[in-house]
């Protein structure tokens, strides 16, 4: 992987992004915490009807059809300007454990979101019902909070000790 990060800081758009560190990269994060802003509102909206606490006028399927595309779109926003700061900063980002975790938890996160936005457009009254989709709803708050610490701790990988690829090289 290390030789794989060392080849892609040396494309275009990696010595690019990095040449122009000063706002390139600080303008894509920031773009990428909004992203992450988004996420964690939608699946909080969302997991707050799931539980009672919120927006009980509605129906599940009314709050998944209001904030499930703001959860998608947030989702491609985070992609990209992820992909981005994974060619802006390759070595750094791809020989942590962190990132692996919070890549690993990410793909969780949306196949959850995926599978529970069409389990609500075909059986929203068995959705709603399960005792088990109460904890679903906090597991799912709890693995996206997880992201974004995992994301903060790239920078600080060391934290792993030995589990981090990056003090093996």
């Amino acid at each position: 992987m290390k030789s794989f990060a060392e080849w892609l800081s040396t494309t275009f758009l990696s010595v690019f992004i990095q040449n122009h560190n000063s706002w390139a990269i600080p303008t894509i994060q920031s773009i990428h915490i909004v992203g992450i802003a988004i996420v964690l509102g939608s699946v909080f909206m969302i997991d707050l009807r799931l539980l009672g606490l919120a927006g009980m006028d509605q129906t599940l399927r009314q709050t998944s059809n209001r904030f499930g595309p703001w959860l998608m779109g947030a989702l491609w926003l985070m992609l990209a300007t992820g992909i981005l700061m994974v060619i802006g900063e390759p070595v750094r980002e791809l020989i942590t454990f962190s990132f692996w975790l919070k890549m690993l938890l990410v793909a969780v996160g949306t196949l959850i979101a995926v599978i529970f936005q069409r389990a609500v457009r075909k059986h929203e009254e068995v959705v709603e019902t399960r005792r088990a989709v109460k904890y679903f709803a906090v597991l799912t708050f709890l693995i996206w909070a997880c992201i974004i610490v995992l994301g903060r701790l790239i920078a600080y990988d060391h934290v792993w000790g030995s589990w981090s690829p990056a003090a093996r090289s």
